[in-house]
């Protein structure tokens, strides 16, 4: 669980899954404006990482291709003034992720950014008058042979001198994991994982490559590079990367030729480096790291060091952060830091505060105590005047919070009901955001001011032609509270535009979608998926029930012990509310969920029967067995207390505790290589379900963890190109057929 009579894999031929999903694939006709089909699905591109330039005037934002096209990531260059946005960047086919994480250079005459187009993830520089970009040559001595056990081998004489081989090796590249330029322009921050060594190498081509759990040695290292030392060292060539006027260049590799790598110097933190900034005079890093292997798990195990730039190798480490600071940045006065951590009151781990530290006395202030909201996910933006920029969640909107320098709160006014994005430069002469609202699509907006009017500004279209979408309508209802009190719940209802408008001859279908989490919470933001559902004639439910975001601390904590039990209801009565109040019909309800909705939607599978279908993708069955084979179990802990310790409360929580009363039809949706809810969940399901007679399906998809599947069904950009495809015309089908429709 986390922030997640068919056993069969997604394996068919494209030829037969075009076929078996037949009836949803007709093209509309020229012209025609329909809801997105299937095929269409896989035809949506993704926006995001809006980066503005110095002078205000120009943005790089990251466009990722669709499903389709192999969802490779590339930069497009936006021009504040107006003017049709171009590509920046074209990848090689060797490179299947594309081009990210771009940076401008503060005097705005190039742009950093990371890709892998050979065996390395590299750093790459672009110059904006022309040329192609190329990569720097980043080399580093590899660590001490020591994260195996010793005699892991057979005796051997190339193994006996695998020590005084070690001492003769070569620098080897690293693969860059992220960066941050300096604001002055003459430094680069680069994290790094250590590179595999070559006794590692040799242990591994002869088999010899057992793996001593939570014992790596290997660490995510933050080195300083300076920018005249990156210039002077050569550069790869692009190898098909382009200039940045487009055009296609390719250039050898420089493999031909001694490479002469730049100078690193390693930050001496001695644990996994998650993210630095840099202070405003460019002078000290604030670095966010954490405890390796698996420490974590044990309880929050992060740490937040100062760097001084001229001094790397002696961080100092700030004792008064807690464990849980993350995303920390400087003030821009360098006197005090801002970052979030685990919030004053008891909430789910994961549920964030705003705070500011002040270096010279060490004090602390939670700028957002009893914010009625919730903070969100993003870096702190330090305002020039003192104040500070975070991301929030209100209800069903997804907004921005400016916080002055006295502590006062103020909603930032926005023309969308969801940001995703939110990005200023240096000088904060200009905003950019990435958002978009129910029924609209994700657009990318601009504001000369923080708060300002914001205008839109032309980027490449990210939906497929002809294909429509609505608004929903923003909905609440009470359930009962832990005391037996009345409990507002909030959710969103999206009707076929029929029923919408009154003039359906009949009710619709239902179809109830449920959060993962259950820390998280449904947005009025753009979906596809849910415009994918109204295209079959179905209404969607989406609700936020205790335990969601948005609505506050206590909120979020409402469902501590009790997954499965209030949140059930505020879901059900939901139902009953849409049923009085919408032409809904009662007797075709199905529902569905990912990841802690794929655990609610076998809660209602052993506790009711209104349902006709019931799927349930990514779920946990069994919180004992899925405590002890997750990936991280702390946050489990908050709600229910180790398993073994409190095996009646853990039981209870349990879908697979009442699996006796299931009888609704069943599917299953899962990614083989699940960590945070693991492929046995779901077996236990399908073995309970089939065992007790019930009709269930089991469907598994190689090569994909928890999130990747998810966003593949949901219509994210993916580089599998049909297990999203799959998944969505097997729930299509699944559900008809529970409506009675074959």
């Amino acid at each position: 669980m986390k922030a997640s009579v068919v056993v069969g894999f997604a394996s068919l031929s494209v030829g037969l899954v075009v076929a078996l999903d037949a009836a949803a694939q007709e093209k509309p006709k020229d012209g025609a404006v329909t809801f997105p089909t299937n095929e269409q699905m896989r035809h949506y591109r993704a926006m995001g990482d809006p980066r503005l330039s110095p002078d205000g005037q120009r943005v790089l934002v990251q466009i990722t291709e669709a499903t389709a096209e192999g969802a490779k990531s590339h930069l497009w260059l936006v021009e504040v003034g107006g003017g049709k946005a171009r590509q920046l960047t074209y990848s090689p086919a060797a490179d299947k992720r594309g081009e990210r994480g771009a940076e401008w250079m503060p005097d705005g005459q190039s742009v950093l950014f990371l890709a892998k187009r050979g065996e390395h993830t590299s750093l790459y520089r672009l110059p904006m008058d022309g040329g192609e970009a190329k990569a720097f040559v980043l080399k580093v001595p590899v660590m001490a042979d020591e994260s195996k056990v010793a005699g892991a081998l057979p005796p051997a004489k190339e193994m006996k001198d695998k020590a005084k081989a070690e001492e003769k090796s070569e620098p080897v590249e690293i693969d860059v994991a992220g960066f941050k330029v300096s604001p002055d322009g003459k430094m680069v921050a680069l994290m790094a994982h250590d590179p595999q060594t070559p006794g590692e190498k040799k242990e591994k081509d002869a088999k010899a490559d057992a793996e001593w759990v939570d014992h790596d040695l290997h660490r995510t290292r933050l080195y300083l590079v300076s920018v005249d030392d990156l210039m002077s060292a050569d550069e790869k060539g692009a190898d098909g990367a382009d200039g940045a006027d487009g055009s296609k260049d390719g250039s050898k590799d420089g493999k031909d030729a001694e490479e002469k790598a730049a100078k690193l110097t390693l930050v001496g933190v001695p644990v996994d480096v998650h993210g630095a900034a840099w202070s405003a005079d460019s002078t000290k890093l604030v670095v966010d790291a954490e405890e390796p292997n698996g420490v974590d798990e044990l309880g929050p195990a992060g740490s937040t060091w100062v760097v001084t730039a001229s001094d790397a190798a002696h961080p100092v480490k700030l004792a008064e952060l807690p464990k849980t600071a993350g995303n920390v940045v400087w003030s821009k006065d360098g006197l005090g830091l801002i970052y979030l951590a685990q919030a004053k009151r008891d909430a789910p781990p994961g549920y964030a505060d705003l705070y500011e530290y002040t270096l010279a006395t060490k004090e602390v202030r939670d700028l957002t105590d009893g914010f009625d909201g919730s903070v969100g996910h993003q870096q702190p933006i330090a305002l020039a005047d003192g104040g500070v920029v975070e991301d929030v969640e209100m209800g069903v909107e997804a907004g921005l919070m400016r916080y002055s320098a006295a502590g006062k709160a103020e909603a930032v006014k926005l023309p969308v009901a969801a940001v995703a994005a939110v990005e200023t430069n240096a000088a904060q002469n200009g905003w950019v955001f990435v958002g978009s609202s129910g029924g609209k699509e994700t657009e990318l907006l601009y504001a000369g001011s923080l708060g300002g009017e914001a205008k839109v500004l032309e980027t490449p279209e990210l939906a497929p032609k002809g294909v429509r979408t609505v608004a929903p309508k923003r909905i609440s209802w009470m359930s009962e509270g832990p005391k037996g009190e009345k409990l507002k719940i909030e959710g969103m209802l999206y009707l076929p535009p029929e029923a919408a408008v009154g003039t359906a001859n009949e009710k619709v279908p239902l179809v109830v979608e449920v959060h993962g989490g259950p820390l998280g919470a449904y947005a009025d933001s753009y979906s596809i998926f849910t415009d994918f559902l109204l295209g079959h004639g179905w209404a969607v439910l989406r609700t936020n029930p205790r335990g969601s975001t948005g609505r506050g601390a206590a909120f979020a904590a409402a469902n501590k012990n009790d997954l499965g039990g209030g949140d059930y209801r505020d879901i059900m009565a939901g139902v009953d509310y849409v049923l009085k109040t919408e032409p809904i019909d009662g007797d075709k309800l199905a529902l569905m969920g990912y990841s802690y909705g794929g655990e609610m939607a076998a809660f209602v599978e052993t506790k009711t029967t209104r349902f006709k279908a019931i799927v349930s993708c990514a779920p946990v069955i069994d919180q004992n067995s899925e405590y002890g084979t997750e990936r991280g179990s702390w946050y489990d802990q908050w709600y229910f207390g180790k398993p073994w310790l409190h095996e009646a409360d853990a039981w209870r929580q349990s879908p697979m505790s009442g699996v006796e009363k299931a009888k609704t039809p069943f599917m299953l949706l899962q990614g083989q290589s699940d960590t945070t809810d693991p492929l046995g969940q779901s077996e236990e399901m399908y073995h309970a379900l089939r065992q007790m007679g019930v009709p269930v399906e089991l469907i598994t998809y190689p090569r994909v963890d928890h999130g990747p599947l998810g966003g593949a069904i949901y219509g994210s950009p993916s580089p599998e190109p049909w297990h999203g495809f799959d998944a969505r015309q097997r729930v299509v089908a699944f559900i008809a057929k529970g409506f009675g429709k074959q």
